[in-house]
């Protein structure tokens, strides 16, 4: 029955795409997952095996909301709902909230991570110290023409005289590329490389190499994500290890902590009138 449920769920080729979330919301793919097999999900029950596939197959972005799922997939709101909780205390997804760098503002967005890998408790909270590196292991590290390459193999439209062979690109290419793991953009390593040139230049990759040596920016200082998990039935927010399996004490089926009781109001005035009174001088009780 699952699997017939699957089968219809797989959308076709020429079908519609599965929609996007409003920018910067939607599915975040876990990082350093291991490649797609086809029994990643054989641990899940049927019908949470089955939506989990389609989940690990959606793009980044893609809006997995309960609302959304529910139009696209043969489950209703309430049976994904449920299917969601499980596949997340299996350890393939967590929902939470994350800071987004860069934007000068305080700004959080809501997210939900989804890793068919699946990860326990303590790589899930690692994950949210910014422990785990953001990294595809599936994504090759250095493409066929990288933007070192081709910033070595067009210096020469900005500078004639730095004109280099395909050989000088190659054996350079490594010095760009590490100005550009230390957050150098293009303009910055054109200018470390073009300013000041001596006339005549005789050598360009004796040149290109001191430089790209000598004017080496430092290490960046690694900022830590910003990260708060959130239980996955309820949205109330705590540290990790108080989400085991993505849900709280109270949603586990846990007792509430019990709450010191308050006092009431005219036992606080007695207590504050006592406190002025023993603030007093000897003086002023005596004149009272």
């Amino acid at each position: 029955m699952a699997d017939a449920k699957l089968s219809g769920a797989l959308r076709p080729a020429h079908a519609d795409p599965h929609p996007l979330a409003n920018p910067g919301y939607g599915k975040r793919s876990a990082p350093e997952q291991l490649p797609r097999t086809n029994h990643d999900f054989r641990h899940l029950p049927p019908r949470e095996a089955a939506i989990a596939a389609i989940l690990d197959r959606l793009p980044d972005g893609a809006d997995i909301s309960v609302k959304t799922l529910a139009k696209h997939l043969p489950y209703g709101q309430c049976a994904l709902r449920t299917a969601l909780n499980r596949i997340q205390t299996a350890g393939h997804l967590r929902r939470g909230k994350e800071h987004v760098h860069g934007s000068g503002t305080a700004r959080w967005v809501t997210r939900t991570w989804f890793s068919r890998t699946a990860r326990d408790d303590a790589w899930w909270a690692a994950f949210t110290r910014g422990d785990v590196p953001d990294a595809d292991p599936e994504r090759p590290r250095h493409p066929t023409r990288s933007r070192a390459f081709i910033l070595l193999a067009a210096l020469g439209r900005t500078a004639p005289a730095l004109s280099l062979s395909y050989a000088d690109c190659v054996a350079l290419e490594p010095k760009v590329t590490e100005w550009f793991t230390r957050g150098a953009t293009e303009p910055d390593v054109l200018r470390a490389l073009t300013a000041g040139l001596p006339t005549p230049v005789h050598s360009p990759a004796a040149l290109i190499r001191n430089r790209l040596t000598t004017k080496l920016p430092p290490e960046p200082v690694p900022r830590p994500a910003l990260r708060v998990l959130e239980c996955g039935r309820c949205g109330t927010p705590g540290r990790p290890e108080a989400l085991p399996g993505g849900l709280c004490g109270p949603c586990r089926g846990e007792p509430a902590p019990r709450r010191e009781a308050l006092l009431p109001p005219a036992t606080v005035h007695s207590h504050a009138a006592a406190a002025r009174a023993a603030a007093r001088s000897p003086q002023e009780r005596t004149h009272a």
